[in-house]
């Protein structure tokens, strides 16, 4: 009997080592309850008074110097709240894909994750991600009220929710940035410049007028032709997609569609003129400071981002329309692992973030009193040290503005979300499972050809002819007709 109940202690003492969230086989199980329903470890966290830690991995430049001190000052805030304390694994850009990876695929302890598109659907696949779909209303009803309900439905898999999406820049809006004293030194009709065609001569005057390239471009290209016309479906294959116009969800290939191909010509004259940089193939990164170039944001971030990070007063004119796809909304996320024990708790913290600005602020500024400080009901920064990326952690609707701000160019971006074209395909998400390979096989193709594509540097016609001569070979149009066939079947 001794013997007996000692076994039996050493079994109770074990099992409490992996309380919270983690990665044992014990949580496997209880992870799984928590992904088919969430209420009953909601209801776990919800019953005790126990003060929770509540560890976020988020991409960005480090760890802060300041981290002890700042998660001090944020977690008294929490406790207070909501009983949570909150631990932060900030992976630097670098080395994020591969830390990501490492965390994913071992089940390392975390409760929130940063996720993108570029990884969420594996992710979800392989059940790394708590089923979220009844839990975030009764857990968070004021985050889920907040949020529109289009973003929730670009975050589901298989009709079930799996990531609560940053309410922020989440439509895509392209806009022609310029030097400002450049462009109107040509005495060229600019703000009425709103598409390549247009802008021609412009750009034509300005290289005139420097005899230098004005029109910078790397390797990745003008990806803003085909980015702003078709939903590539968050296939990683530009080559195939769905026009945001008329709202028909057909699949087709995206470089054989004339307003593609246009822009593509467009592009390729600027090349052979000089506008565009001789080395644009093999550039790995453009300068900071180029005369002329395309961004996604809005333009009060000509005054705001750009202008500032060319150290010139800058100017931004829109191209095309705003739009919203799956992946738009899927460019910042946060998701809660499968094996976290405190769900409820999680969106409870995610809920704050996204409504309460002073926890905003911490997250999106640093430390009170060292990063920044309330001036007027406004944020004074003292430095730049602070390295979370605003963008990885929720809305940016409530994070109060700076007092060098003569405007909130938040309002402007929540604008154009309201006014964004929706992709016929939000809620969609493609199982590319049935042709993995075909699909591996034509992104690998569009790889090699991108440069010379999307730089102008070679013919497009030409181009695009050997390219999907070489992806057709390759089950190209076996993936667009599976593409197609899940369409319709959601359709219904």
């Amino acid at each position: 009997m001794k013997k007996l109940v000692a076994l039996l202690l050493a079994v109770v003492m074990v099992a409490s080592l992996f309380a919270g969230c983690g990665s044992s086989d014990v949580q496997e199980t209880q992870a799984q309850e928590t992904q088919s329903a969430g209420e009953t470890a909601g209801e776990t966290a919800s019953s005790t008074d126990e003060v929770v830690t509540l560890k976020w991995v988020q991409v960005g430049s480090g760890m802060p110097a300041n981290y002890d001190a700042w998660k001090a000052n944020l977690d008294a805030y929490l406790e207070e709240k909501i009983g949570v304390h909150l631990e932060m694994e900030i992976v630097g850009w670098g080395d994020w894909d591969t830390r990501r990876n490492m965390i994913v695929s071992t089940n390392e302890p975390y409760d929130i994750m940063f996720t993108n598109n570029g990884t969420f659907y594996n992710d979800v696949s392989i059940g790394a991600f708590a089923d979220i779909t009844d839990l975030i209303q009764t857990a968070a009803p004021e985050l889920y009220e907040f949020i529109p309900e289009s973003y929730w439905d670009a975050c589901k898999v298989g009709g079930k929710l799996y990531a609560v999406p940053a309410y922020k820049d989440s439509s895509i809006t392209q806009y022609f940035v310029y030097d400002k004293e450049k462009v109107e030194a040509t005495g060229l009709d600019y703000a009425s410049a709103h598409t390549l065609q247009d802008v021609t001569p412009i750009v034509a005057k300005m290289y005139e007028q420097s005899g230098e390239a004005v029109f910078i471009l790397n390797q990745g290209g003008l990806d803003a032709i085909y980015g702003a016309k078709y939903d590539d479906l968050s296939s990683g294959l530009p080559a195939l997609g769905v026009s945001y116009a008329g709202g028909e969800a057909k699949v087709v290939s995206v470089f054989e569609q004339e307003d593609v191909l246009a822009d593509l010509e467009t592009l390729r004259s600027w090349y052979e003129a000089g506008y565009i940089n001789s080395d644009a193939a093999i550039l790995s990164e453009a300068p900071s400071y180029r005369p002329c170039f395309v961004a996604q944001g809005w333009s009060a971030a000509a005054d705001t981002t750009w202008g500032p990070q060319m150290g010139v007063d800058a100017v931004a004119i829109q191209w095309g329309d705003t739009v919203l796809s799956n992946s738009s909304v899927q460019g910042s996320m946060s998701c809660i692992s499968a094996s976290c024990q405190y769900p409820e708790k999680a969106l409870q913290l995610l809920e704050l973030v996204n409504t309460d600005s002073y926890v905003r602020d911490a997250l999106y500024y640093g430390l009170e009193g060292d990063n920044f400080d309330y001036v007027d009901g406004k944020v004074h920064k003292n430095n730049t040290d602070w390295t979370m990326a605003g963008y990885t952690q929720g809305t940016f609707f409530n994070v109060t503005t700076l007092d060098t701000d003569e405007f909130n160019q938040w309002d402007e971006v929540k604008a154009l979300n309201e006014a964004a074209t929706p992709s016929p395909l939000l809620g969609f998400s493609f199982d590319t499972a049935p042709v993995a390979d075909e699909l591996a096989a034509c992104i690998a193709i569009y790889t090699e050809y991108r440069p010379m594509l999307m730089t102008g540097t070679g013919d497009p016609a030409e181009t695009i002819a050997t390219m999907m001569d070489a992806m057709r070979a390759s089950g190209f149009d076996d993936v667009l007709a599976e593409a197609q066939s899940q369409i319709d079947a959601w359709k219904g």
